[in-house]
């Protein structure tokens, strides 16, 4: 019988993708673990760092970061410093979540984000999975949105203008929530084949996005304790 390799290797293919979108959802899913540690061990702590100081912190960890899994993607090492790192994520992040815990309905707000988030997630990596469309076009104008991004929320670190702190938080739901079909797309249709590089990048939107949608939420329904 002769085999048709065509469709044996379209076959193929399609596991082959299925399992690193299988593994990188449960990777995801196990990364949040260490981020809620962190998070309520920065809490407890009452975690911060000073501006100058914080920036050198953040920076040196994260790029260590990507750097080391970048070159352990392929073993479980990879898989052990992107949860660490992801440990950190959390506790830097308990410094904005301690300042919304200070509002009379702070922990309805970071609810509230925590669901907006996944809602977001699911239902743009539900379109991505189901259409497989390709959305590699996005790449270069998601980048340059990126760039502008930050740059402008380096910017405001300094200036620390409230209508700009809300405008940069709107342009990154919309910026983070096409990151999500892009980075999924991307598993999708063969374009990301790691696991782990594709848990980095969908774990960054995410985090992006939840801190986005819980400034926005501060801003305009954060309930000042009499």
């Amino acid at each position: 019988m002769e085999l048709n390799t065509a469709r044996y290797g379209g076959a193929s293919l399609a596991v082959e993708r299925n399992r690193v979108l299988r593994n990188t959802y449960y990777l995801l899913s196990l990364s949040m673990i260490p981020t809620a540690i962190g998070a309520m061990l920065g809490i407890a702590m009452q975690f911060r760092v000073g501006l100058g100081l914080g920036l050198l912190l953040f920076f040196g960890v994260s790029f260590g970061a990507f750097y080391a899994i970048g070159k352990t993607k392929n073993s479980p090492i990879g898989v052990g410093i992107l949860l660490a790192w992801t440990g950190f994520m959390g506790l830097w992040m308990s410094q904005m979540l301690q300042r919304v815990l200070t509002f009379a309905n702070g922990a309805e707000l970071i609810g509230m984000a925590a669901v907006g988030t996944a809602a977001i997630f699911f239902t743009l990596a539900t379109i991505a999975t189901v259409t497989k469309k390709d959305f590699s076009f996005m790449g270069k104008f998601l980048f340059i949105g990126l760039v502008v991004v930050l740059l402008a929320a380096l910017a405001n670190i300094f200036f620390q203008i409230p209508a700009l702190s809300l405008t940069i938080s709107a342009v990154c739901v919309l910026l983070f929530s096409a990151y999500i079909l892009y980075d999924v797309s991307n598993i999708v249709n063969g374009g990301e084949t790691n696991y782990v590089s594709a848990t980095l990048s969908l774990y960054l939107d995410l985090y992006n996005l939840f801190i986005s949608l819980l400034n926005i939420l501060s801003i305009f329904s954060g309930n000042s304790r009499n």
